[in-house]
């Protein structure tokens, strides 16, 4: 029997688009392993105990489960987001990264940072990252068996998937914004214009202090609780419903669900996915344009890069 790590990055997290990550990479792993396999899931967040680094040496293989792990300053002594240091990575065996992205645009990595990755990442296997930022700069440190295959929330995006999302202009909307990217003026222009163009204006509360910070903004919207299934059963309801918001992964979830979706851009995540897949994004500095996006036709024609995908996961069949 198969033992598989999945390098949990929704254990301990505040932030419930890691779910949706991990959702995915798990309905992924699934289709790769075969029934008679064992998942034990392992925080990235926290310090890996005694027992966790003994869980890793001993399974097949550990895969890091998405999101913006990777950073140029891994820190020697303080927190990072994948919470290892050199002697974890030095003993770690078969760790794969699976759908993971660069934590923003950042200068070259560092020297610590260098040896991190050198180390704990295996050197037989082909990494799955989530954009073509991340792979050149995992290819700056001499890390060149990397797939772009981008995150695995977007692997079943197909071109008859995408053909069955809505291309015109919903009744009502759900919308998301970042608790820690916040812009007051064009975040208060996004709900006026949201509040103007549909019927019902749902707000989906991501992240640990979305809900403080929508209510400095306006406290007229509908809530949806803090929970993935909260937002699951308002996507799959009989809503009639478009997804407009700052959240990636929350824009992400609602096109899995066939909804009509746009992504207000904040950072390099969703710039980097329109680059490289086609996702549809409107830069926060450009939100005064969005009347006219919601109004018009919307097409979802996300460019997967099936190869790479393919490549990827054929690498672990027996």
């Amino acid at each position: 029997m198969k033992q598989i790590s999945v390098l949990n990055t929704a254990v301990g997290t505040l932030n419930i688009g890691d779910e949706i990550i991990v959702d995915s990479v798990n309905r992924e792993l699934t289709k790769i392993f075969n029934n008679k396999t064992m998942f034990v899931n392992l925080p990235t967040h926290e310090k890996l105990s005694r027992y966790s680094r003994r869980i890793i040496k001993n399974s097949n293989f550990s895969f890091v489960a998405g999101t913006n792990l990777l950073t140029s300053k891994h820190r020697v002594l303080r927190g990072n987001q994948w919470n290892i240091n050199l002697i974890d990575a030095i003993n770690f065996k078969n760790v794969v990264l699976m759908g993971v992205g660069w934590t923003s645009y950042q200068e070259e990595p560092g020297f610590y940072t260098n040896k991190i990755y050198s180390n704990g990442l295996s050197k037989d296997f082909y990494h799955s990252v989530r954009d073509s930022y991340t792979k050149k700069k995992l290819e700056s440190i001499g890390i060149n068996n990397v797939y772009n295959t981008g995150c695995p929330t977007m692997w079943e995006l197909t071109e008859n998937h995408c053909l069955s999302i809505p291309i015109h202009k919903a009744k009502n909307v759900v919308f998301t914004l970042t608790d820690y990217s916040r812009n007051p003026e064009k975040d208060k222009e996004l709900i006026n214009i949201l509040k103007k163009s549909y019927d019902k204006v749902y707000f989906w509360i991501q992240g640990s202090d979305d809900y403080e910070y929508l209510n400095s903004l306006d406290d007229s919207v509908i809530f949806v609780d803090p929970t993935l299934k909260s937002y699951d059963e308002l996507l799959d309801s009989n809503e009639d419903l478009d997804y407009i918001g700052t959240r990636l992964h929350a824009g992400i979830r609602a096109m899995q669900k066939k909804k009509r979706s746009l992504i207000i851009g904040i950072d390099n995540r969703a710039i980097e996915k329109q680059k490289d897949f086609n996702l549809n994004v409107l830069d926060r500095n450009d939100i005064s344009n969005l009347p006219n996006i919601i109004d018009g036709k919307i097409y979802t024609k996300i460019n997967l890069n099936k190869k790479e995908i393919n490549l990827w996961r054929n690498q672990f069949l027996d």
